[in-house]
């Protein structure tokens, strides 16, 4: 995790939001996982963005 870059979580977090978005009609239960998943991602992303600025 100490070696992976905001950058590539942020990336991570838009291909769950899209995989989301494109199985919601099929699969409700694996929308709301992806879509957490995505946030969660998102989050991490800022944080690490946030330790390295200091």
């Amino acid at each position: 995790m100490k070696n992976i870059s905001a950058i590539t979580f942020y990336f991570a977090s838009v291909v769950c939001f899209v995989f989301a978005n494109l199985l919601k009609d099929n699969n409700l239960s694996v929308y709301y996982v992806l879509l957490v998943v995505g946030i969660i991602l998102f989050f991490l992303g800022v944080l690490k963005r946030i330790k390295t600025n200091r």
